[in-house]
């Protein structure tokens, strides 16, 4: 199947390139965001990579995994339906589920929490409109962070819709959009809802969202924007397998042992409600010099039954961003600065009970934990004759947190991080129209998120310290005539202090720093237009490959009296290979092909234990019908196309060899989306 699949990419590639173009988009002409620093993509000095529309449409509407592994460097895991995580170039070496070490906005406004934490899955995929993944560490205007950021655009056009749609595993799916203009504001309100049974024994999921934000441009200078989110996310947990649990029976959840109940007995899973508003001001004081400022707060409810105990945490957030903007252009020379600060603090209280079946019993632990952390930044972006292009930017990052044992004893204490000078130096040079080459030197730096410092364990870890290393990368980016562009990136990654994940007897998870790591790579990308082909059967086509190539290895790392330096970095892939051929026949019938290869990856430190490799494809078919001012988007998508025996997220370093949370066989979605 791979080879005909690479037979038919070679025979239509020769086809298409001798036809004649139309005007879609290449990624390389379109401004990148950058947090309110829009630049051109071909002149860019970051490691960036654009999630766009089309991209997102190949998922269903409730998954946004396929879309973000198209993307060299990025990777998005699901140990379970609803348990995601982000992994920049093998971040996810610390991250059980959620977002750590890698930095979220939602528009202007922040959704990583002050210790470094992001709630990814109270974030319906509908809701993003776009998505800019900047990988490695940027220090500057993002702040303190070894992984990298993402950042999520919603709406920012008129469009009403409905979405409905079902599917394997009684699947449904339901959202409704609308985005208007009135007068000065720009007005979106967006609801969804979300539930499946999904492949595996106790790992249904339920998720219910509505986001409301207002952007208020009450004068020709000025603009408020304004925004709401209130998510409420119920998913089970079915637990890690062993590997012969899982060739006896992939749908089982985790078995219960003489010693400790199974998943399934207690109830085992995660119900985070989260309330997040926020408030932004953009100023243009004068022509070249304007004022940013947010502020904003959200609240978390989440209960975590698990194996041994029963989790309630209740987290209080603020945080606060400003800067000022200063540009100036003369003849030969335009230039760009920019001051600002941005701050955090998140409240948590922790209470352990016995979990009897899913329902509270006995106290355990109950604790206090309040993160505190902040950076002051400073930047400059320079063009010269728009041929060179720097980015210099430096940031000064603080982090401390205080820690209280309330029962069943009464302790406390306070721990403050060293402050981290962080520069980082980009720049560009354009050899010709849509050529450039580009280097980067950038210092990250990241500490323990409270979920470290406090794990499941229920033991304060004062013993981490903040992971932390240099950067340095070349690349090249270069667009031929209006048809195709190719990027390659090399970067070698040196961290101290890295951050890994263990679990006990009992499957409670604790951290440890690992050493040093060393961690280079190379990262391609190759894009077409959409190529019209004049044929009525045959209409057009385009086609996207991505690849990363790492050696990433432990260096200086050894654990009690075993040295574990020279191995490569648990569950990091050698080689992912991802592509999209999207064709579109009769002039409406458009067909998404899309396949993702990953290579074996070590599930634990010691290398002893590794995954198998595997290709995964995806496709779907798209049809609209228009009715005057109505079009309905008909859509019909099968995922895992070859029924491919995998696992889409791992428990490394998994006590008791419970490595696999096997994803599921091949799959049906059918929906329709109503746009007025």
């Amino acid at each position: 199947m791979t080879k005909l699949y690479f037979l038919a990419f070679t025979f239509y590639t020769s086809l298409v390139l001798s036809q004649k173009k139309d005007s879609a988009t290449l990624i390389s002409e379109v401004k990148i965001d950058a947090y309110k620093k829009p630049t051109s993509f071909i002149a860019s000095t970051k490691s960036v990579s654009v999630v766009s529309e089309n991209l997102l449409n190949q998922n269903p509407p409730e998954r946004l995994l396929e879309s973000v592994n198209q993307i060299a460097g990025a990777r998005m895991e699901e140990r379970s339906p609803g348990s995601y995580r982000i992994s920049l170039r093998g971040s996810t070496l610390r991250s059980p589920f959620g977002v750590r070490n890698v930095k979220v906005y939602l528009d202007d406004f922040i959704l990583s929490d002050a210790s470094g934490n992001t709630y990814f899955n109270v974030i319906s995929p509908e809701l993003i409109n776009r998505i800019e993944i900047f990988k490695g560490p940027e220090s500057g205007d993002f702040g303190a962070a070894t992984g990298g950021t993402v950042l999520l655009q919603t709406q920012n056009s008129e469009n009403t819709s409905a979405n409905i749609s079902v599917g394997s595993y009684g699947t449904f799916n339901e959202s409704l959009n609308f985005s208007k203009q009135f007068g000065k504001h720009f007005f979106q309100i967006f609801q969804n809802y979300y539930r499946t049974d999904s492949y595996r024994e106790q790992s249904a999921v339920e998720r219910k969202q509505v986001f409301i934000k207002d952007n208020f441009q009450y004068s020709k200078n000025a603009e408020l924007k304004a925004m709401i989110l209130l998510s409420d996310i119920d998913y089970q947990t079915p637990g890690g397998l062993t590997l012969e649990q899982m060739q006896l029976n992939r749908k089982q959840a985790r078995p219960g042992t003489a010693t400790l109940p199974g998943a399934k007995e207690q109830d085992a899973g995660i119900r985070n409600k989260m309330i997040l508003a926020g408030i932004s001001h953009e100023l243009k004081i004068i022509p070249n010099l304007s004022h940013f400022v947010l502020v904003q707060g959200s609240y978390v409810d989440f209960e975590n039954p698990f194996i041994t105990n029963f989790e309630n945490r209740f987290e209080n957030n603020f945080a606060l961003r400003t800067h000022l903007n200063y540009s100036q252009n003369c003849e030969n020379i335009a230039a760009e600065w920019r001051l600002g600060f941005e701050g955090g603090t998140n409240h948590i209280f922790i209470k352990n009970f016995d979990n009897n079946k899913g329902i509270e019993g006995n106290p355990q632990n109950f604790d206090k934990l309040q993160n505190n952390s902040g950076f002051f930044f400073v930047s400059q972006k320079l063009n010269f004759n728009k041929k060179l292009f720097s980015d210099i930017s430096l940031s000064l990052n603080s982090n401390a947190y205080e820690w209280e044992k309330i029962f069943p004893s009464s302790e406390s204490g306070k721990t403050k991080f060293k402050d981290q000078l962080l520069p980082n130096f980009g720049l560009t040079y354009l050899i010709g129209k849509g050529f450039s080459v580009r280097g980067k030197v950038g210092k990250g730096n990241s500490a323990p998120t409270n979920e470290e410092i406090r794990s499941s364990n229920q033991e304060f870890n004062l013993n981490l310290v903040p992971e932390y290393g240099w950067n340095k990368e070349v690349g090249v980016r270069k667009q031929f005539g209006n048809t195709l562009f190719a990027e390659a990136n090399y970067f070698d990654f040196r961290m101290k202090d890295a951050i890994v994940r263990r679990q006990n007897e009992r499957g409670q998870e604790f951290f440890v720093n690992s050493g040093e790591t060393v961690q280079k790579g190379l990262e391609v990308l190759l894009e077409s237009k959409n190529f019209n082909l004049k044929n009525n059967f045959f209409s057009s086509f385009k086609f996207r490959f991505s690849g990363s190539f790492y050696q990433f290895k432990f260096k200086n790392y050894q654990q009690g009296e075993t040295d574990f330096s020279g191995n490569d970095l648990t569950g990091v892939p050698q080689t992912t290979v991802n592509s999209l051929l999207s064709f579109t026949f009769f002039n409406q019938i458009s067909v998404d092909y899309s396949h993702f290869y990953t290579s074996k990856m070590p599930l634990n430190d010691a290398n002893t234990v590794w995954s198998d490799s595997n290709i995964v494809g995806n496709i779907q078919f798209r049809f609209p019908v228009q009715f005057e001012k109505t079009t309905m988007n008909l859509f019909f998508q099968v995922q895992n196309l070859y029924n491919t025996d995998y696992v889409l997220g791992f428990d490394i370093n998994a006590f008791g060899n419970r490595y696999y949370n096997p994803a599921a066989k091949r799959s049906f979605v059918l929906g329709v989306k109503v746009d007025l």
